[in-house]
């Protein structure tokens, strides 16, 4: 009987990736870079527009009922613009993270490369383009490549979060596979 541990995986909401989210929330308040996004610039537009009236109508009164109700209407617009890049920093620094963590796992799978009809072990990094390795099941697939014989059954919840297996098979439309993902 084996005792096995696993082992913890990457935080994907770090102390420092909401760190960095924040500041990107309001480095993304740049209009370059709020004109990619058409809703969220629309959005940006009225709380600068609304903002405008606001502070033009502090002069004559801000206390009364349309200075108040203008008041609001710029709060919220600017917590939805802030709210959305904060929540798109986030997923963005949680990607990056997930990379940075399938780029770590892929340099430490051993390969089974095919040379002159034999195989023989190499470190996935040792790997170059036009190199075909053997894969079985449950083998981790040590890099990025397409699947030229055969057929498989690829485990890629590390990267789709889906629980079912895809099927890659040579010369199909689907025949690519991703390093670090399990076949």
């Amino acid at each position: 009987m084996a005792v096995v541990q696993k082992k913890m995986e990457p935080c994907l909401m770090s102390n420092r990736i909401l760190r960095r989210a924040l500041a990107d929330t309001f480095r993304k308040l740049d209009p370059r870079l709020q004109i990619k996004n058409p809703v969220m610039c629309i959005v940006f537009i009225g709380a600068l527009l609304t903002t405008f009236i606001t502070l033009r109508d502090v002069g004559r009164s801000l206390f009364n009922p349309q200075g108040i109700f203008n008041l609001q209407i710029s709060l919220w617009l600017w917590f939805t613009v802030l709210f959305a890049n904060f929540a798109e920093a986030v997923a963005e620094g949680r990607g990056k993270a997930q990379a940075d963590s399938l780029r770590r796992m892929r340099t430490d799978v051993q390969a089974r490369r095919l040379r002159n009809g034999r195989e023989e072990p190499a470190p996935a990094s040792a790997l170059r383009v036009d190199d075909r390795v053997v894969c079985e099941a449950g083998d981790m697939i040590p890099s990025d490549g397409e699947v030229v014989e055969g057929i498989a059954s690829v485990d890629e919840s590390a990267i789709t979060r889906e629980s079912a297996p895809g099927i890659r098979e040579s010369g199909g439309d689907s025949s690519a596979v991703t390093g670090g993902t399990r076949g």
